[in-house]
């Protein structure tokens, strides 16, 4: 057991190899993350879950492995608009480093319905998150958010 206060390891995960990462990630199929349920204190997830093909079923296996936190920080829309300006911002943010743009946006906040299903109560919820200043901010950060989570029987 870890003395309180002391941080532990980092654990990042990923489904391709980059070049010149900082951290060798662990590498998984991206379907099930090679953890058992429960495995770490805080699972955290930025901006990645829509990229995935199953945001939701993504979500539930990273609540999977938290024993105690999940962190989330990603985007939501509430209007056709909202999602156009995403889809748009993410073509021209990560096309050029081969990451798929598939558009799967959480729509208002059905992502919170699924972290509290498997036994987590919303801590706090940053939304608009401030991400972006000037121009960009004022078009896009109420289209960010940042949630922290707790699993109710930690």
């Amino acid at each position: 057991m870890r003395e309180s206060g002391q941080i532990g390891e980092l654990t990042p995960v990923e489904v391709q190899a980059r070049p010149n990462s900082f951290v060798v990630p662990t590498l998984y199929d991206g379907n099930k993350l090679p953890f058992a349920d429960r495995s770490f204190d805080l699972v955290y997830s930025v901006d990645v879950l829509h990229h995935c093909p199953d945001p939701e079923a993504s979500l539930r296996d990273l609540v999977r492995c938290s024993n105690r936190l999940v962190l989330l920080k990603d985007h939501t829309w509430r209007t056709r608009s909202g999602k156009w300006t995403l889809a748009v911002l993410d073509e021209l943010g990560n096309r050029k480093f081969g990451i798929p743009c598939l558009y799967k946006y959480q729509h208002r906040w059905d992502w919170f319905n699924i972290i509290e299903s498997e036994g987590f109560r919303l801590v706090r919820r940053i939304h608009p998150a401030v991400c972006h200043v000037g121009l960009m901010g004022r078009l896009t950060n109420a289209l960010q958010f940042a949630a922290l989570w707790k699993r109710v029987d930690s």
